[in-house]
């Protein structure tokens, strides 16, 4: 039987615009920047892999995606959801109840660690009931999707909806709560390291899920993860974060074997693949900086073997290196050279 051909994701058609976006907390020793002036589209249809360290500023990039910065968080900037190509929505000037309607309906959310998420005095039947109640949708069809979602995902239907979520092992947590955040037909899935609680084995079969269900239900997705080759073979494109704001963007494929930010190569060298003899292996040296107190110019430079003058001075803007690559560095151009990759090939599986 002939593939279906992949769909093409058209660079001028972004279902998000962020521009000039930073999230911040007042605290007693000074402003804290968890998100430090994004500017990124996001486009219709892809799945970006947003990848870096813990406490690099990528969960906080999915909460500002939903207005879900909780207090005292402010976020700042423009965000604009696009969901159709002539429709513009002004996401951080939302009303409280369109931006109720917009989660769940139009932005959907799957969060790290199925358990913290489901309420474990209710059945997953009254969790898929109660969205579906809450958003005013026909019950009957509703339910009808869930069940063609769990069975989409290799759940039987009857026994999930049955279950309480103790009852269920994590990969069928996991997979149940993927299917809820998908039963009101969202446009855009936000994916916070979802599989950060699951063994290796499960959690490839749920990447190889999330790659089917985004074919199937022409979905966007936003999957955030601290593990790079995890999502090397899912992502079309792969946005790396560094101290809070994005520092290579391109081509999954691109970045993966000619990555040109010494960060992304660090990242590769840690954990090129499954396969990787830990002798070739290489930790990086250092910490992510503290949100108060962000290095002046370039934030990678204290964790650099490339720094010089220029970098403790200059800030780099993220720029184009090619068509649809942009780092930012200021040696970019010298970086394959001077940083080799562990291996030639740190794709996961082909």
């Amino acid at each position: 039987m002939e593939e279906p051909a992949t769909p093409t994701v058209s660079t001028a058609d972004p279902i998000f615009e962020l521009r000039d976006v930073s999230v911040t907390f007042d605290m007693d020793r000074g402003e804290s920047r968890v998100l430090d002036q994004v500017d990124l589209d996001i486009r219709r249809g892809e799945i970006l892999g947003v990848v870096g360290e813990s406490g690099s500023g990528k969960s906080m990039f999915a909460s500002a995606l939903l207005d879900a910065v909780v207090d005292p968080g402010v976020t700042l900037g423009e965000i604009t959801y696009h969901p159709t190509p002539d429709r513009d929505v002004d996401l951080l000037n939302l009303e409280e109840d369109e931006l109720k309607r917009l989660r769940w309906e139009e932005i959907s959310m799957v969060f790290q660690g199925a358990m913290s998420s489901f309420n474990p005095t209710m059945s997953i039947r009254d969790h898929f009931e109660e969205t579906i109640e809450v958003h005013e949708r026909n019950m009957d069809a509703g339910m009808a999707r869930a069940r063609d979602l769990l069975a989409d995902l290799y759940l039987d239907a009857d026994r999930v909806l049955d279950s309480y979520p103790h009852e269920l092992s994590g990969g069928m947590q996991q997979r149940a709560l993927i299917a809820l955040a998908l039963v009101l037909e969202p446009e855009v899935l936000v994916m916070d390291e979802p599989t950060a609680a699951l063994d290796l084995l499960m959690q490839q079969s749920i990447i190889g899920l999330i790659d089917d269900l985004a074919a199937e239900y022409d979905l966007t997705i936003v999957f955030i993860t601290h593990d790079l080759p995890l999502v090397a073979n899912l992502a079309d494109r792969l946005a790396v974060m560094y101290a809070f704001d994005f520092i290579e963007l391109g081509p999954a494929d691109e970045v993966l074997t000619g990555s040109m930010h010494p960060y992304t190569r660090a990242l590769l060298n840690a954990t090129p693949n499954l396969d990787t003899p830990r002798s070739k292996m290489r930790p990086i040296d250092g910490a992510a900086p503290d949100p108060v107190s962000v290095p002046e110019g370039c934030s990678y430079h204290p964790r650099c073997p490339m720094s010089d003058d220029t970098c403790l001075a200059e800030d780099p803007p993220l720029e184009a290196v090619a068509d649809d690559h942009r780092v930012a560095c200021h040696y970019g151009e010298r970086v394959p050279e001077v940083i080799p990759l562990s291996l030639e090939e740190v794709r996961v599986d082909e």
